[in-house]
């Protein structure tokens, strides 16, 4: 507990941002037990005072985790959405003490072993191992909201070429090829008017983490599905079909093959350490538009908050 309050404080010394804390036995109860510490802060009355902020579930007696556990929803267990959280509902199980009472074969046989695994874990058994090194992403996406609707195909290439670039940067930091593209727009399900939304998926000739050739299967992608005529409100890109880039495609002409890709290797590597010192954009593809579409494309962002340690300007000055 003492740990867990200066870890508190620090976050909120350093980064001026309130959280919660969770502890307990198991990542599920942990889980639950962060939902407990907010909303305790929150909403006062819901739960004991003392779990306000920080919640140790594991200092409670087994009455006091009955009562938590009866005052707490099963939707808001991790793992347990909308449909689950009604199918229970459908049975009787309104609270995660009604859940963890169920018979663990009726669970298991009912909604399978993923469910059942969740059940374990309210009940105090690790099922679920911690995970010290974040395993490597299957799917790595770049999607943005415009901050005013695009019409042109000028533009929406420019963004899509700078969505992709930013994708092919985390494909890099995790040392992974890619072998298929997926871009898609799409109009405002909010606003009125005509409704677009479509997607394509580009195979690769070989997996790839060069942006060039990544953005260039991006772009010709878009023009398959764009239509003009729509006020697109959003675009992305998508890089699938992940694998370690020790891997190899070998084909006719090999040994000229590999010379090339690792002299592309080595140019995105500079690419990347030149915008890493400088700043993003610092060195960019045509494509993607010198002015970052900031009368176009860009998002809005009124509500961002201040720069302060990476923006002279934004530096806060004291007045006498």
């Amino acid at each position: 507990m003492d740990r867990a309050w200066k870890i508190r404080a620090r976050i909120h010394q350093w980064i001026g941002i309130p959280c919660g804390i969770g502890i307990a036995g198991t990542k599920t109860l942990a889980k639950l037990a962060n939902h407990i510490a907010k909303t305790a802060e929150r909403k006062p009355g819901v739960y004991p005072d003392e779990l306000a902020t920080v919640c140790n579930l594991a200092a409670l007696s087994d009455e006091q985790l009955r009562e938590v556990l009866t005052a707490t929803e099963v939707g808001e267990v991790w793992g347990v959405g909308r449909q689950l959280s009604a199918q229970l509902k459908a049975v009787g199980v309104y609270s995660v003490h009604d859940f963890v009472q169920l018979p663990g074969d009726l669970v298991r046989s009912k909604w399978g072993v993923v469910l059942e695994r969740t059940w374990r874990e309210l009940r105090g058994e690790p099922c679920i191992d911690l995970d010290n090194v974040p395993a490597p992403k299957q799917q790595i996406a770049c999607t943005r909201s415009f901050g005013q609707p695009v019409t042109e195909l000028k533009h929406l290439q420019e963004a899509i070429s700078e969505f992709t670039t930013r994708a092919a940067e985390k494909l890099r930091r995790q040392h992974h090829l890619a072998g298929q593209v997926l871009v898609f727009a799409r109009t405002s399900p909010f606003r009125d008017g005509p409704r677009y939304s479509r997607s394509i998926v580009v195979p690769l000739r070989r997996p790839t983490a060069d942006t060039t050739e990544l953005t260039n299967a991006a772009l010709m992608g878009l023009k398959a599905i764009y239509q003009p005529g729509y006020k697109l409100a959003k675009a992305g890109v998508m890089l699938l079909d992940l694998i370690p880039d020790t891997v190899v495609q070998g084909e006719l002409g090999f040994e000229d093959a590999v010379a090339e890709q690792r002299d592309r290797y080595r140019l995105m590597v500079a690419m990347d350490q030149v915008n890493d010192r400088f700043g993003k954009r610092t060195l960019l593809l045509g494509s993607s538009g010198i002015e970052q579409g900031a009368d176009t494309w860009a998002m809005k962002q009124v509500r961002r908050t201040p720069r302060y340690t990476t923006d002279w300007h934004q530096v806060p000055v004291a007045r006498a």
